[in-house]
C-alpha cells in the first residue's frame, strides 16, 4: 500500500522522531510511505480559534495534497480528528460543492497511527521491543472524536518485554487541550497535576499516548516535578527493536529544555 504521511505541525517543528517512526513501522511491515513536501498545518488551530473562513485554502491543500494516496496517516489524533471532521464542515460553509467532495474522499481514507495498523492493515504484533513498565494516556480527539478504542492498548501488549499498566482516570483529560491551557492555565495546571498524580501512582517508567501535544503537556510536568517518568509516543514504542532500540534519554538536551519550557508556557508550572 503506498501510505502518505502527514507530519502535523508540532511533530514537525519538535518531534521529528515521531515521524521517522512511522515510517519505520510501516517499511517494517513492506508499504510505500512518501511524505509529500508541500504539506502544510491542516487548518486545526484556524477552526479551534474561531477563523474558520481562514483555513479554507489549507482544507484545499490538504486535499490536493494527499488525494492521490491510498491511505493517509497522521502521529496525532487531534489533527486527523480536525481533517475527518472540520475539513468538511469549512468546506461546505465557504467552499464549492467539488471541494466538499475532493474533502470527503480524503477525510475517509486518513487515518491516525493505531486506526491503520488495527482497522485497515489488520497486524497488531509489528515485531517491536521496549522492555520498560508503560502506562497509556488516551488523548481526549482520539478517544471522544476518533473512538480509537482499545486499538493503541492491543498494539502495547503485542510488544516484546513491555509490561502495561493501567492509568488511574485514564479517560480524563490532561487539562492541554492547545490554545485551552494558555487561555485557562490555572484549570489546565489543575487538570495536569490531577493526570501526573494518576501516572506516578502506576509507577510506570514512560507514559505514552498518540499525541505529542498532550505528551508535550505531562512531560513538561513530569520533568519539573523530576518524577522520573517520561513520555514517549506510541509510535516510538512501536519502532523500537531489540538490534534498534530506543534509549530512555535525560531531561538535559537543549530539545528537551525547548520543549518543557514550551509545555510549561502552554499550562504554566505545576
Amino acid at each position: 500500500m503506498k501510505i502518505a504521511l502527514f507530519i502535523t505541525c508540532l511533530a514537525d517543528a519538535l518531534y521529528p522522531d515521531v515521524g521517522r517512526a512511522c515510517v519505520t513501522v510501516l517499511e517494517r511491515l513492506g508499504h510505500t510511505v512518501e511524505f509529500p513536501a508541500a504539506q502544510t498545518c491542516c487548518g486545526q488551530m484556524h477552526v479551534n480559534t474561531g477563523y474558520q473562513e481562514q483555513a479554507l485554502p489549507l482544507v484545499d491543500r490538504f486535499a490536493d495534497v494527499f488525494g492521490a494516496c491510498d491511505a493517509v496517516v497522521a502521529p496525532s489524533g487531534s489533527c486527523v480528528g480536525s481533517v475527518r471532521h472540520q475539513h468538511a464542515m469549512v468546506a461546505e460553509r465557504f467552499g464549492t460543492p467539488a471541494l466538499v467532495s475532493r474533502v470527503e474522499t480524503v477525510a475517509a481514507k486518513t487515518y491516525e497511527l493505531s486506526e491503520l495498523l488495527v482497522d485497515v492493515l489488520g497486524v497488531i504484533d509489528v515485531g517491536a521491543y521496549f522492555p520498560h513498565r508503560v502506562t497509556y494516556h488516551p488523548t481526549c480527539h482520539s478517544l471522544r472524536m476518533l473512538h480509537v478504542g482499545d486499538k493503541p492498548l492491543q498494539l502495547l501488549r503485542s510488544v516484546e518485554a513491555l509490561d502495561l499498566v493501567e492509568l488511574p482516570d485514564a479517560d480524563q483529560c490532561c487539562g492541554f487541550g492547545g490554545t485551552f491551557a494558555i487561555k485557562n492555565a490555572d484549570t489546565s495546571t489543575a487538570m495536569l497535576a490531577d493526570k501526573m498524580t494518576n501516572v506516578t501512582a502506576t509507577g510506570a517508567e514512560v507514559c505514552t499516548a498518540g499525541d505529542s501535544s498532550c505528551l508535550m503537556h505531562i512531560g513538561g510536568g513530569l520533568s519539573r516535578l523530576r518524577a522520573g517518568a517520561k513520555t514517549v509516543h506510541l509510535a516510538q514504542i512501536l519502532a523500537a527493536t531489540r538490534e534498534q532500540p530506543l534509549v530512555l534519554t535525560g531531561e538535559g538536551t537543549r530539545l528537551d529544555r525547548l520543549r518543557a519550557r514550551v509545555a510549561g508556557l502552554a499550562g504554566g508550572a505545576a
